[in-house]
C-alpha cells in the first residue's frame, strides 16, 4: 500500500466519529464536533458520549459499536489514554482505517508514557490502523471541508499542505492564510508522531493533486536520511518549504523541552536542505510568504528582475534588497524596452531599472507598463511598489469631515477603482505572460481593506508588506526553478 493510500482516510475519510464527544464548550470534545460541523464536513459525521447526550442539538450514540459498518474512515480521539487501547478495537471491527488522537499522556509523559505510546501503535499495528498524534492538535484537509482540531482557524481552500511538529505553527500558518486569501489543501499536527512522521505526511501531499506546496515546520530530524529522502522526492513534483526550531543553541534546548527533539546539527540540515532542493526560510513570516508565493506564481524562467514604482524611495530599497541578496539581477533596460517606456511615461520617469513612475501615472499607465515590461523578453519577473497609495488618500478624504461634497465623492471612487483595476492587471498580466509579478506595499498590513490589497486576496494572490518580503520570496522562487532546470 502506498503512503497515499495509507492517508486518504486521515485527510478524505468517507465518515468521520469524534469520540469523546462533550456538552462543555471548553472541551476538546466539544470543540473538534463543533469545528468539524462548522467547515461544513461533507461526509457523515458521528459522536459518541457516554451519556448520550445531545452535542450542539445532535443526538449522540454512547457506543462505537452503535456506528454503521463501513461508514466512517476516521476516528477523532478526545477520550483519555487509559480508554484508547479498546477504542481502537472497536473502530477497527467498524472498518476504520484513521485515528487522529489528541489525548496527551504518551511519549511527552515520562516512561511510563512512552510505554502506553509503544503499545498504542502495536495495537495500531495489528489492526491495519493509521494513527496521527498522539498529543496533536487536528487535521485540516479542505477538498472535503473537514476541520477536525481542537483549536481555530478554519482557513480558506488553496494549494499549500502543512506539516507541522508544533500544532501551534499549524495555526500560525493557517491565520495567515486566513488573512492573506492564500488557502490551505491539507495541515496537520504530527504531534508525537509515534507512527506518522513529517516524512510520511510528506509522500502523501507529493503525491496529491490538491497540492501544489508543501510547507513544514521541524524541531528534530531523528532520521536524517529518511528526511533527506522524503524531501528530495517531494522537490522532484512541486516545492517544499522548510522552517526549522532549535537552529540556535537556546531554540535547540527550547526544542528539547517542547517536544523531546534531539538536536540537529543546523549546518548539517541546512546542507541537506540546498542538496534536496528544498526552500529553507529562516521565519513564519518567511515561510508563509514563500509557500503562498510558490502556490500562486509561476516560476520565473531565470533572475531578471524589473521593480516598477510609484515613487523613488520604495524603488531605492527594492533595488538594495535585490542587489544585497545576489540572487536575482536588476536587470538593465533593454533599449526597445526603454524606448517603449518613454512614449507611456512623462519625461521625468526614471529611464532605468527600477522604473520610476515619478507620480506620473494616468488612468492606463500601470496596466500598460506592467504590460510592456512583463511582456519584454528580457525580463523574468516584476516587483510592483507602492500599489493603493490613492486609495490610501482616498480613505482619508472619506474620514476627513468633508465628504461626500466639494467633487470629493467622484474622485475618491474613481481612485479606489483604479487601485482595485492596477492589482487586477497584475494577476492578469502575470497569467497571459506566465512571470511572476509581486505586488508589496505596507497596505497589507496597515488598511487591508484598501481595495488594491482586497482585490489581490479576492484573486487568492500574496500582496508583500513590504519590497524586502517580495523580493526574499522570488529569490526563493528563482532558486527553486534553477534547481528544477539542473535536475531535469
Amino acid at each position: 500500500m502506498t503512503t497515499h493510500e495509507r492517508l486518504t482516510p486521515l485527510f478524505e475519510p468517507r465518515g468521520v466519529v469524534v469520540a469523546g464527544a462533550s456538552t462543555h464548550p471548553g472541551k476538546f470534545g466539544f470543540v473538534s464536533l463543533h469545528n468539524i460541523r462548522a467547515a461544513g464536513y461533507e461526509g457523515a459525521l458521528y459522536a459518541t458520549n457516554r451519556q448520550g447526550s445531545e452535542v450542539l442539538g445532535e443526538a449522540t450514540l454512547t457506543d462505537i459499536a452503535d456506528l454503521p459498518d463501513g461508514e466512517v474512515d476516521l476516528v477523532f480521539v478526545c477520550t483519555p489514554a487509559a480508554a484508547n487501547i479498546e477504542l481502537l478495537r472497536a473502530c477497527a471491527a467498524k472498518g476504520v482505517r484513521a485515528a487522529f488522537v489528541t489525548s496527551a499522556g504518551y511519549g511527552e509523559a515520562g516512561e511510563e508514557g512512552q510505554a502506553a505510546q509503544r503499545e498504542l501503535v502495536a495495537e495500531a499495528e495489528r489492526l491495519g490502523m493509521v494513527i496521527a498524534g498522539p498529543n496533536g492538535q487536528g487535521v485540516v484537509s479542505t477538498p472535503v471541508k473537514l476541520c477536525a482540531q481542537i483549536v481555530a482557524p478554519n482557513p480558506p481552500p488553496g494549494r499549500i499542505s502543512v506539516a507541522s511538529q508544533s500544532g501551534n505553527l499549524v495555526s500560525s500558518f493557517m491565520n495567515y492564510a486566513v488573512a492573506t486569501g492564500v488557502g490551505i489543501a491539507r495541515a496537520v499536527s504530527a504531534g508525537n508522531a509515534a507512527m506518522l512522521g513529517v516524512e510520511d505526511y510528506l509522500g502523501y501531499f507529493a503525491e496529491d493533486p490538491e497540492t501544489a506546496v508543501s510547507l513544514v515546520y521541524v524541531e528534530g530530524v531523528p532520521d536524517g536520511r529518511r528526511f533527506y529522502d522524503a524531501a528530495r522526492a517531494v522537490t522532484g513534483r512541486q516545492p517544499l518549504v522548510v522552517l526549522k526550531g532549535g537552529a540556535t543553541a537556546g531554540g535547540q534546548r527550547a526544542a528539547a523541552s517542547h517536544t523531546g527533539s534531539l538536536a540537529t546539527d543546523d549546518r548539517v540540515f541546512d546542507g541537506a536542505c540546498r542538496q534536496a532542493g528544498a526552500t529553507r526560510a529562516l521565519s513564519v513570516e518567511e515561510a508563509f510568504d514563500t509557500a503562498a508565493t510558490f502556490a500562486t506564481q509561476p516560476l520565473p524562467r531565470g533572475p531578471r528582475t524589473v521593480v516598477v514604482t510609484t515613487a523613488g524611495g520604495w524603488g531605492v530599497l527594492g533595488a538594495d534588497a535585490i542587489t544585497r541578496g545576489g540572487i536575482l539581477e536588476l536587470v538593465e533596460l533593454p533599449d526597445d524596452l526603454h524606448d517603449a517606456l518613454s512614449e507611456k511615461l512623462p519625461p521625468r520617469w526614471s529611464r532605468n531599472n527600477p522604473v520610476d513612475l515619478a507620480g506620473g501615472e494616468t488612468r492606463d499607465t500601470i496596466p500598460e507598463v506592467l504590460e510592456l515590461i512583463a511582456g519584454h523578453p528580457g525580463v523574468d519577473a516584476v516587483i510592483y511598489l507602492g500599489l493603493g497609495i490613492q486609495s490610501n488618500q482616498a480613505r482619508l478624504e472619506r474620514d476627513g469631515g468633508f465628504y461626500p461634497d466639494h467633487g470629493l465623492e467622484r474622485i475618491v471612487d474613481f481612485h479606489e477603482r483604479q487601485d482595485a483595476r492596477y492589482a487586477q492587471a497584475a494577476v492578469d498580466v502575470s497569467e497571459a505572460t506566465g512571470k511572476p509579478i509581486l505586488c508589496a506595499t505596507e497596505l497589507a498590513v496597515t488598511q487591508p481593506d484598501n481595495p488594491g490589497v482586497a482585490t489581490l486576496r479576492a484573486n487568492h494572490r500574496l500582496c508583500y508588506p513590504s519590497a524586502d518580503r517580495a523580493v526574499r520570496a522570488l529569490e526563493h522562487l528563482w532558486t527553486y526553478a534553477r534547481h528544477r532546470r539542473r535536475r531535469s
